[in-house]
C-alpha cells in the first residue's frame, strides 16, 4: 500500500496529531474530530503529490470548540524538508506578524517527505480575480507588493540557501535538459525555438550573478493563487516549496507575468491588467529600500519572459494538454526576445 494513504485514514490522522499537533497548543485539551479534505491528490503506485486539509476540532480546557485549518503538503521525491525550513526561519524572524504573514509551520514528516502547518483562512487574489472585485483586487495586489518588499528586505546573513538548485533558471526543477527533452520528443518543430529562448534568458541570468554578489530571500512561486485575503487589511502569502536565495527580481517579474496571464483570463480587459501590474509595481517601490533601476527593470523583463515560457510548457507538456492556453504565453516571449516560432498548430 502506498504510505501516503495513511493521512486519508482518520484514524491514523488522529493519532499523529495527538503525538505531534496537541503538545503545541497546550491551551487545547484534546482533539475531537478531524475532517479529511483533499486539495490535491495525485496518488500512483509508489509515487504521490498531495495537498489535505484537516480541519481539526480541538476542546479548550473550558469546554469550548475550536477549529483549525491544518494542512499538510508532501511529495514522494520532490525536496520538502528545505520549504519547512524556509517557513520556520520566516517564523522565527517574526513574519508571523502585523498585516502582512505568512502560515504556521508545525512539524515536518521523514516518512511522507512533507510537513504540516496551520493555514490561513480566507480567499486568494484568483479567487477575486474569477469574480472581477476590482476594489479588493487592487487592495491586495498593493498589499502584495508590500508583502514581497518586506521578505526581500530581510537579512540574508545566517539564512541556509532552503533550495540551492531553485536559485538559477538553468537548474529550477525539472531541469533545463528534461524540459527541452520533453519539448523535443513532444513538439519537435518548438524544440529550436525553446532552445534559443532558453539560451537568451540564462545568459542575462548568469550576466547578473557573475557581476553581483548580493542575493536576497525570494519566495520563488509568486502568482494569485498563493496570495490570500485573510480580513480587511491582512494577507498572507502560501506554498514555500521554492524559496530560496536569489535575484529578489524574479519575484517580481514571475507576479507581473501571473498577474497578467490570470488577470487576462479573468477579466476580459487589458488595459485593467495593465493598471493592476502598475499598481504592485509602483507599491513595491514604494514599500523596498531597494532601488528600482533601469537593470532591475531589465532584469524583471527577463523574469516575465521566463514566467510566461514557464506558463506555455506547462499547457503544452501537462497530462491533458491544453494547447490554446500556451499560445498567448509563447508568442509574447517570442516577440519580446525576436525569437522565430512557428504556432499555427495550437491556436
Amino acid at each position: 500500500m502506498n504510505r501516503i494513504l495513511n493521512l486519508f485514514d482518520n484514524n491514523y490522522v488522529m493519532n499523529l496529531f495527538n503525538q505531534q499537533v496537541l503538545p503545541l497548543y497546550p491551551y487545547f485539551r484534546e482533539i475531537k474530530k478531524i475532517k479529511i479534505i483533499p486539495i490535491k491528490k495525485n496518488i500512483w503506485q509508489t509515487t504521490y503529490h498531495i495537498v489535505i486539509k484537516f480541519t481539526t476540532s480541538f476542546l479548550t480546557h473550558g469546554g469550548a470548540i475550536v477549529k483549525l485549518p491544518i494542512y499538510c503538503t508532501a511529495h514522494s521525491s520532490e525536496p520538502r524538508k528545505s520549504s519547512f525550513a524556509a517557513l520556520s526561519f520566516l517564523w522565527q524572524l517574526g513574519f508571523d506578524q502585523g498585516s502582512l504573514v505568512i502560515p504556521h509551520p508545525l512539524f515536518f514528516s521523514n516518512y511522507f517527505n512533507g510537513y504540516f502547518y496551520r493555514g490561513v483562512q480566507g480567499q486568494t487574489l484568483y479567487y477575486y480575480l474569477s469574480k472581477k472585485n476590482y476594489e479588493v483586487i487592487e487592495d491586495i495586489v498593493a498589499k502584495a507588493a508590500a508583502w514581497f518588499a518586506k521578505l526581500h528586505g530581510l537579512p540574508t546573513a545566517g539564512a541556509d540557501n532552503f533550495n540551492p538548485e531553485n536559485s538559477r533558471i538553468e537548474t529550477v526543477f525539472p531541469g533545463l535538459a528534461h524540459v527541452l527533452k520533453k519539448i523535443n520528443r513532444t513538439y519537435p518543430n518548438l524544440y529550436e525555438s525553446y532552445k534559443k529562448i532558453y539560451e537568451i534568458i540564462i545568459q542575462k541570468e548568469k550576466a547578473y550573478f557573475i557581476n553581483n554578489n548580493q542575493r536576497y530571500l525570494i519566495h520563488g512561486d509568486a502568482h494569485a493563487k498563493n496570495i490570500i485575503k485573510m480580513g480587511k487589511d491582512k494577507i498572507a502569502v502560501i506554498d514555500f516549496t521554492d524559496m530560496c536565495l536569489a535575484d529578489f527580481a524574479r519575484d517580481l517579474g514571475s507576479f507581473l507575468q501571473q498577474l497578467d496571464f490570470m488577470g487576462s483570463e479573468k477579466i476580459n480587459d487589458l488595459a485593467y491588467v495593465e493598471k493592476i501590474k502598475t499598481i504592485f509595481f509602483n507599491h513595491y517601490r514604494l514599500n523596498s529600500q531597494i532601488k528600482i533601476d533601469d537593470y532591475v527593470k531589465e532584469r524583471i523583463n527577463n523574469y516575465y519572459n521566463w514566467t510566461a515560457l514557464r506558463t506555455a510548457t506547462y499547457f503544452l507538456l501537462k497530462d491533458k494538454p491544453e494547447l490554446k492556453r500556451s499560445h498567448r504565453p509563447l508568442a509574447e516571449v517570442c516577440k519580446n526576445l525576436n525569437v522565430k516560432i512557428n504556432l499555427e498548430f495550437i491556436k
